[in-house]
C-alpha cells in the first residue's frame, strides 16, 4: 500500500519543468506533454488553475487553456463580478514560432508558486492558450523553421487544413479560429497577447511590442495605452533588452537604408483584431537569430510586464473601455477608419544592426543580403511613425440588414464575433434604404488563404427595397462597432465582400442574344434622346468604342431582361430599425 501513496505524493509534488527546461532550452516537448501539463496544474495548485477544453482541431486534437487566478477567479461570470483584469496569452498561432508555450509555463508555475510576481494572481486572471495550431505543431520537424537558432525541432506555420490561423481572424474559417474567437468573447480580456518569433534582417534588438489601441482607437485608451507601453519597455531595458515599439521590416525588403513603418494593419491579425473590438491587441514578436534560452526568457519578461501593469493599472484601463464601451453603443462612433497608411514623414531611428554587404546576385540577379554579426553597427534609419487615414466608413444610423438567403451563415458568423443582431419576423414591402451597387469588380486571380478575394469600386444609394421576413438586422450601435464596420462595409481590405463570400453576386448568371439585343439597341436609340446622349458620350472613350462587349453590355443593362441585382451587395443599410424584430435564434 506505501508505494502507490509514494508514487502519488511524487507526481503531485513533482515540479511542472517542461521538455524544454530539461533539455537546457535546446529542445520543445509535443503536444502531449501540454494536455499532460494542463492536467497537473490544477492537481498541483487545486482551486487556483482550470484547464479547459474550448475546442476540437481538424485532426481531432482538444485545443487546451489554461486558467489561473490565486483567489478562485477562474470563470468569465466571477471575473466580471470581480472588476477583474483578464489577460488571455497564446503560444503557437504559428506552431514552429513556439516560445510563448515554453515561456507560459514556466512563467505561470512560478506565478502560481509565489516566486514572480507575488500577488499579482489576486489581481489579474491569467488565461493561458500554450498552443493554437495544434495540428501545425504536430508536423514536428527540424527544417519547419531555417532562419530560427532553436530548438532542435518545432512544429509548422499553418493549421493542418493549410491555413494561417494569423489571417483568419475576420472571415474566420477554421475551426480552431471559431473555438478561440469563441474563448476570447466569453473572457473579454482586457490584453489579448499573441506570441510570435520574427522572420527576416538579422540584428540586436531582441523583441518587438506592438500594442493598440495606442496610436488609434478611442482617445482614453491611447493615453493610457501609450503610457503602458512606454513602461514596459523601460522595463525590458533594465533587464537588457532591446525592444521595438514595431515590426522590424524595412519598407524595402532586405534593404536597412529604406527604414521601417509604424504599422497598423487589418483586423484579420490577431492584435489589430482585438484592437477593433476596442480592447487591447497585443502582439510580441522575438528575433530569430537569437538562441531559443534567450527568446524563452525574452517572453517571459514581456509577459511578466504586462501581468505587472494590468495589475497595477487594470482599474483605470477597465474604466477607459467601458468609456468607450458606452461611447460606442450610444451610437456617438459614427465613423471608422478601415486602413491607416504611413505619411512621407520620417525621423532619424538608431537600428541596432550590424555590417552588412549588399550585392547583386549573380545566381538570381536580385540583391542578396550578407550580414556579419561579429560587427555590431548602429543604422541610423527614416521611421515612418506618423498615419493618416487612407479609408474610412461613416456608419448608418441604424444598422446593417443582411437578405435571408445569407442569414444562415451569417447567423454563425456575427455570433462567433460577439455581435448582437435580430431578425425581421414579417416582410416590409418597402422601406427606405441605402444600397451598394459595385461600379466595377475585380476577383483576385489566384486564391488566398483559400478563398478567391473581390474589390469592387461603388457607393452607397438611397432606394427604395422590399424586406422579406427573415432578413437580418445588425445594429451599428455596439460595442464592437469598429469590428462590424470591417465586416460589413463592402470597401474594406477584410470585408467579408472582400474575403469572397458573396462572389456569386458578381458574377453574370443569365444572359441575353446579341440577335435579339441588336434591334432594341436601335430601337432605343431612336426613341430615346438621354440614351442617345449617353451612348454618343460613351463612344468618345477608345477602350470603350473599341470594345464589342462593351458596346453591347451598354444596351443589356437597359433591356428589360437585364437581372437589377448582378453587383447587387446584398447587405442593406438603414437608418433605423425596422418594425417586427424577434430574437434571431
Amino acid at each position: 500500500m506505501l508505494l502507490p501513496v509514494l508514487l502519488t505524493l511524487t507526481l503531485h509534488q513533482a515540479p511542472l519543468t517542461t521538455v524544454a527546461e530539461q533539455s537546457g532550452w535546446t529542445r520543445t516537448g509535443r503536444y502531449a506533454e501540454v494536455e499532460s501539463l494542463c492536467r497537473a496544474f490544477p492537481k498541483r495548485y487545486p482551486g487556483k488553475v482550470r484547464c479547459d477544453t474550448f475546442g476540437t482541431t481538424p485532426e481531432g486534437r482538444p485545443l487546451l487553456a489554461l486558467v489561473a487566478s490565486v483567489d478562485g477567479t477562474l470563470t468569465p461570470a466571477a471575473a466580471v463580478k470581480k472588476g477583474r483584469p483578464v489577460v488571455l496569452f497564446q503560444g503557437g498561432i504559428h506552431a514552429g514560432e513556439i516560445d510563448g508555450k515554453d515561456a507560459g509555463f514556466w512563467l505561470l508555475r512560478d506565478l502560481l508558486d509565489g516566486k514572480a510576481l507575488p500577488g499579482v494572481l489576486n489581481q489579474v486572471t491569467a488565461v493561458f492558450v500554450p498552443v493554437f495550431n495544434v495540428d501545425g505543431h504536430e508536423r514536428f520537424g527540424p527544417n519547419n523553421r531555417p532562419n530560427q537558432v532553436g530548438p532542435e525541432e518545432m512544429g509548422w506555420r499553418v493549421s493542418g487544413q493549410n491555413l494561417n490561423l494569423n489571417r483568419d481572424y475576420v472571415k474566420a474559417d477554421a475551426p480552431e479560429m471559431v473555438a478561440l474567437l469563441k474563448l476570447l468573447h466569453a473572457w473579454d480580456p482586457l490584453f489579448y497577447v499573441d506570441l510570435h518569433v520574427t522572420d527576416g534582417a538579422q540584428f540586436e534588438h531582441d523583441v518587438s511590442v506592438q500594442m493598440e489601441p495606442q496610436k488609434v482607437g478611442p482617445e482614453t485608451m491611447r493615453t493610457l495605452g501609450a503610457k503602458l507601453r512606454e513602461e514596459l519597455f523601460t522595463e525590458l531595458e533594465a533587464k537588457g533588452h532591446l525592444p521595438l515599439p514595431f515590426y522590424p521590416s524595412f519598407r524595402e525588403n532586405d534593404n536597412p537604408a529604406s527604414g521601417v513603418n509604424y504599422g497598423v494593419s487589418p483586423p484579420r491579425f490577431s492584435q489589430q483584431y482585438w484592437a477593433a473590438h476596442r480592447r487591447y491587441g497585443v502582439l510580441v514578436e522575438t528575433h530569430s537569430w537569437k538562441p531559443y534560452a534567450h527568446r524563452v526568457a525574452t517572453t517571459r519578461h514581456v509577459l511578466e510586464g504586462l501581468l505587472r501593469l494590468a495589475a497595477r493599472d487594470g482599474q483605470a484601463l477597465l474604466s477607459a473601455v467601458k468609456t468607450a464601451d458606452s461611447e460606442a453603443t450610444s451610437g456617438k462612433v459614427r465613423e471608422v477608419v478601415l486602413v491607416w497608411e504611413n505619411t512621407e514623414k520620417s525621423r532619424p531611428f538608431a537600428f541596432r544592426g550590424y555590417a552588412y554587404e549588399r550585392t547583386p546576385s549573380e545566381l538570381t540577379t536580385q540583391p542578396w543580403i550578407r550580414y556579419d554579426d561579429t560587427k555590431p553597427q548602429v543604422w541610423t534609419i527614416p521611421y515612418y511613425e506618423e498615419l493618416r487615414p487612407a479609408l474610412t466608413a461613416s456608419l448608418p444610423a441604424g444598422g446593417y440588414l443582411v437578405a435571408p438567403a445569407h442569414a444562415g451563415w451569417m447567423v454563425e458568423k456575427l455570433a462567433t464575433h460577439g455581435l448582437r443582431f435580430q431578425r425581421l419576423g414579417q416582410d416590409v414591402p418597402s422601406a427606405e434604404v441605402e444600397v451598394f451597387r459595385a461600379t466595377e469588380a475585380k476577383f483576385r486571380p489566384t486564391s488566398f488563404e483559400g478563398r478567391q478575394g473581390l474589390s469592387v469600386k461603388g457607393q452607397w444609394k438611397k432606394e427604395t427595397q422590399m424586406l422579406p421576413a427573415g432578413t437580418l438586422y445588425v445594429p451599428a450601435a455596439q460595442t464592437n462597432t469598429p469590428l462590424l464596420a470591417h465586416l460589413l462595409e463592402p470597401l474594406g481590405p477584410d470585408s467579408l465582400l472582400a474575403w469572397g463570400f458573396f462572389n456569386s453576386h458578381f458574377e453574370q448568371k443569365e444572359y441575353i442574344e446579341d440577335y435579339v439585343l441588336e434591334p432594341f439597341a436601335r430601337e432605343l436609340l431612336a426613341k430615346d434622346p438621354a440614351v442617345k446622349a449617353a451612348w454618343e458620350e460613351k463612344l468618345k472613350d477608345k477602350e470603350f468604342a473599341g470594345d464589342p462587349r462593351a458596346r453591347m453590355r451598354f444596351f443589356y443593362e437597359r433591356h428589360p431582361a437585364h437581372d437589377a441585382r448582378f453587383n447587387l451587395y446584398p447587405i442593406f443599410r438603414t437608418d433605423s430599425a425596422p418594425t417586427g424584430l424577434k430574437p434571431a435564434r
